[in-house]
């Protein structure tokens, strides 16, 4: 077999049995074609069975020269992935990247915005046009709800349990969760839905799809950070933010009035705790007050 077939068998076992999300796939693939292209550059004629760790190293250390720690600490992690499978599938017997180290990085703390910036960019909305009120009932939504921007874009009509104040959303591996939604948020997405979305001309495949484009299909994540790019020039933020930035803001505003971890975890749909624990880092002020306010000895 060539590196195309093992790729793409890998692809299928990440997905089906894994469950992991295109996206995900996508960027474990992009990886490998990455060291794909480095062999054939340098005449490097060698299967995924018997390249070594010598040759991997070679390519880390190639790339190493245009990536950032981080995106260095991705490529070995996909890597060692990769490699996992095959001793699984037994087309090896042992682990070339066993012995190849990532770089140490450390926790990267999300961006955020203010309960003041996130008004403000609402209101820079311009809402004389369709696509004015949905925006604003997408931006009410992705921080309102704290989702992701996959989940924003492939939200459906039928997700909406607003009798039981939930929306029904399909995260990463397909794995579903039950996130509250407010009354405000949910007034947005009505209007939207009734006296917007029902005069679009709802393109075939996207009749339950809650978002749409002026063609009636669903929105690309690329259009929904330029939407929210283009807002923050209009406003003269100052900030780089993307649809995540919201998500980020929903679970620090939630912690910093006293919401529980184990709440905000569960609404974020994170699989581990230790991902949520990261806005605990947040806002170190925030952390300061609850020292002053609570400890025992605070006087």
């Amino acid at each position: 077999m060539n590196w195309n077939t093992y790729i793409k068998s890998y692809q299928s076992y990440l997905k089906i049995e894994r469950g992991l999300s295109k996206n995900t796939v996508a960027n474990y693939s992009f990886d490998l074609e990455r060291l794909c292209g480095f062999l054939a550059e340098n005449n490097i004629v060698v299967s995924p069975e018997k390249i070594s760790s010598e040759t991997i190293q070679q390519f880390i250390y190639d790339v190493s020269k245009e990536l950032n720690a981080r995106s260095q600490a991705r490529i070995i992690s996909g890597l060692k992935s990769f490699f996992s499978y095959l001793i699984f599938e037994d087309y090896r017997t042992d682990n070339p990247m066993e012995l190849i180290e990532a770089p140490k990085i450390g926790r990267k703390l999300p961006d955020t915005l203010s309960v003041q910036e996130i008004d403000q960019l609402i209101a820079a909305i311009d809402l004389t046009t369709p696509e004015g009120e949905r925006n604003r009932a997408m931006l009410e939504t992705l921080y309102g709800c704290g989702l992701r921007v996959s989940e924003i874009v492939s939200l459906k009509i039928s997700d909406l349990f607003f009798d039981e104040g939930f929306l029904k959303i399909t995260g990463k591996g397909n794995k579903q969760r039950f996130v509250p939604i407010a009354d405000s948020t949910r007034k947005y997405i009505e209007l939207y839905k009734n006296t917007i979305r029902v005069h679009l001309p709802i393109a075939k495949g996207h009749e339950d799809t809650l978002f749409l484009n002026r063609r009636g299909k669903s929105l690309t994540r690329a259009m929904l950070f330029t939407i929210i790019k283009n807002l923050a020039v209009k406003i003269q933020l100052g900030k780089n933010i993307s649809p995540h930035t919201f998500r980020h803001s929903f679970a620090t505003h939630l912690l910093e009035n006293g919401a529980d971890l184990r709440s905000i975890q569960m609404m974020l749909g994170h699989e581990s705790i230790t991902t949520t624990e990261i806005y605990v880092h947040l806002d170190r002020k925030y952390l300061t007050q609850i020292i002053h306010t609570f400890h025992p000895r605070k006087m």
